[in-house]
């Protein structure tokens, strides 16, 4: 897997939601998009 780089376009990709509904990165294609990531999410960090 290639690193992210600041200011490089994110290579596609799909997730799934909270609610199990399957998305994809370029279902947003044109539009600002923000992705968060918890580097500790459910740690006792």
């Amino acid at each position: 897997m290639a690193e992210l780089v600041t200011g490089v376009a994110a290579p596609d990709f799909t997730a799934i939601t909270d609610g199990g509904a399957s998305v994809k990165l370029s279902d947003y294609l044109g539009q600002k998009v923000i992705l968060y990531f918890y580097p500790k999410d459910d740690t006792p960090g």
